[in-house]
């Protein structure tokens, strides 16, 4: 997958978050888009999933060479960030079970096991009204790196988390997130530790 920004601008209003921005995200690689609170960030990487809308440049995706239609893209990314919401009337074997149908697992795993590879199998059948923040943010981050796509974005990961999670988060995404295009958006460098590039936003302004 290869995702290629061209004079990319975001603007609120009347003042541009940022401009100019060109750069191409590639498959295998990890990416970190970092910058204090406020700065774009987070809209930047809602824009490269699809979510938010840009004001000027452009956006292209491809996948083997080939064009994938942006109206399309969902197909290709998962998203998690500490603001999205969860269907929190359903329980979480029901939660996984949905998603599993509409999007899917990686290959050889299903929701009982993905349930327990994020520590959450004492609380498969509560519903997740009653998890705790850092619960919620554990099924967040089962859900987007265990989807059975080539792209993984990540906003704040370590939302939340409490060590066991912190330690989680990276176990998944060694062994999960190898040959896959990862992009994080964070201010702290524990969140994206294991990126091979650091685009500052602030580089764009």
């Amino acid at each position: 997958m290869k995702i290629s920004l061209t004079n990319l601008g975001k603007r609120f209003n009347n003042e541009w978050v940022f401009r100019n921005v060109n750069y191409q995200f590639e498959t295998g690689k990890k990416y970190a888009i970092t910058g204090p609170n406020g700065s774009g960030k987070s809209t930047l990487l809602q824009i490269i999933s699809g979510s938010t809308i840009f004001n000027e440049g452009n956006i292209s995706y491809s996948e083997n060479q080939k064009s994938v239609d942006s109206e399309k893209i969902f197909r290709k990314i998962s998203f998690a960030a500490p603001y999205l919401d969860l269907v929190e009337e359903m329980s979480l074997t029901e939660f996984f079970s949905f998603h599993e149908s509409m999007k899917g697992w990686l290959s050889s795993l299903d929701s009982k096991e993905i349930i327990y590879l994020s520590s959450l199998e004492n609380a498969a059948h509560k519903q997740i009204r009653y998890y705790s923040s850092g619960m919620k943010q554990r099924v967040k981050l089962a859900q987007a790196i265990f989807s059975d796509v080539p792209v993984v974005l990540l906003d704040e990961p370590l939302t939340n988390l409490d060590t066991n999670g912190v330690s989680m988060y990276y176990r998944l995404i060694e062994k999960y997130c190898k040959s896959r295009l990862v992009i994080v958006s964070s201010n702290d460098s524990k969140e994206y530790s294991f990126c091979n590039e650091i685009i500052d936003i602030r580089s764009y302004k």
